[in-house]
């Protein structure tokens, strides 16, 4: 039974050829066709064929050889021949010269606009006009006119195909660019995790650090506390950043879950362990947050309050979230004294605010209060419309 993978695998091994080797084997293949009268009809007038038969055969069937380099001079060099082959009459009759057709068919497939449309014209204009037989000659239009057709076909096959394949690499293209830009989406968001982890770990571990020394000899529980605080906050970091490399290695498992708003609790608590009084406080209906809005929530917070530690040298800090109809109001302040210019200095700290807030459609502000001394930031995260129950 034939197998249809055979067609499939002969043409994967014709088109891994040298072009030239297919032409030349193409003209091969028309040179035996074209001689075949010649070798196989007998003469009726005895003895061979003209001699003239055979050198016109030849001069029509080579030239396809190079029937891609040079699509319309083999063409006119065909017809040339042809047109010649009954200047004697001792030669065997050709029911049809496919050597003229190969060639007009390359003329189409190849060839600009105007070199084909003048060559076609040259090509049927010269058929009727040097063959004698009007049956002759309208079967010899009809055949340049299909092999005409057929060469327009294919190179409108071959310049649809090649669109396909410019349409599907831009795709690639355009997905291999969305990939990077993915890509370095997250790892500007792992980056920031990790500044927001670090940061706030750290600030907290060096004010209980700095606390001890002086607490140690004259309140022994202070000192304490204070140890505590500062394991508690670099097993928080840990848990936190193992959670980052988790990612990082398994990018298509399970995603640990990433801190909430429910947190903050226990966000307000370390840092009430450093000695700063602060006060949480919520007003209005809480509704579900989208992931990537609660995450922002959090981590605002975290760098606010990172911020407050460090540079405010503050007593008090107010956590403050207020839920309206379509917005998520979180406000931070204290009362700190530090340097204005860290306040306002606009570093890697406020800057990962304003981004997370914009990531998730909100905005963030962060500048001193106006109704004090202190520093005040405040962000606006948007809300998802509330589902409406009949």
């Amino acid at each position: 039974m034939f197998d249809p993978r055979f067609l499939t695998r002969l043409r994967r091994w014709a088109g891994s050829l040298p072009p030239i080797w297919l032409d030349a084997a193409l003209a091969a293949l028309v040179l035996i066709v074209q001689l075949w009268p010649l070798l196989t009809r007998v003469n009726p007038r005895g003895g061979p064929w003209h001699w003239w038969g055979y050198v016109v055969v030849i001069a029509a069937s080579v030239p396809l050889v190079w029937r891609r380099r040079a699509p319309v001079a083999v063409l006119l060099a065909t017809l040339a021949a042809t047109s010649s082959y009954d200047a004697v009459d001792d030669v065997a009759a050709q029911p049809i010269w496919y050597g003229g057709l190969v060639a007009l068919y390359t003329v189409a497939a190849t060839s600009a606009r105007w070199p084909r449309m003048i060559m076609l014209v040259v090509t049927t204009g010269g058929g009727l006009l040097l063959v004698g037989s009007p049956e002759t000659a309208m079967r010899g239009v009809v055949l340049f006119v299909a092999a005409y057709a057929i060469g327009r076909a294919a190179a409108s096959s071959r310049a649809h195909a090649a669109a396909l394949e410019e349409r599907a690499a831009q795709l690639a293209r355009e997905r291999q660019a969305e990939a990077e830009r993915a890509a370095e989406r997250e790892r500007a968001r792992i980056a920031r995790d990790m500044h927001d982890i670090l940061a706030h770990a750290v600030s907290l571990m060096v004010v209980q650090a700095e606390a001890g020394p002086v607490v140690v000899g004259r309140d022994p529980a202070k000192a304490e506390a204070a140890f505590d605080a500062i394991a508690a906050a670099g097993r928080d970091a840990m848990v936190q950043l193992r959670r980052l490399l988790d990612v990082l290695k398994e990018e298509d498992g399970p995603r640990a879950p990433q801190p909430t708003i429910a947190a903050l609790t226990t966000l307000a608590d370390n840092v009430r362990a450093t000695g700063i009084t602060v006060t949480y406080s919520t007003s209005g209906e809480p509704r579900r947050l989208s992931p990537d809005t609660e995450i922002a929530a959090y981590r605002i917070t975290q760098e606010a309050l990172t911020n407050i530690v460090k540079h405010a040298r503050a007593t008090r800090a107010d956590i403050g979230l207020a839920w309206q109809d379509d917005t998520l109001m979180i406000d931070i302040t204290d009362d700190g004294r530090g340097p204005a210019s860290s306040a306002r200095s606009g570093g890697n700290g406020l800057i990962g605010i304003r981004e997370r807030a914009a990531a998730c459609g909100g905005t963030a502000v962060a500048g001193p209060r106006t109704d004090g001394p202190g520093f005040q930031v405040r962000a606006r995260l948007p809300l998802p419309a509330p589902v409406v129950t009949a």
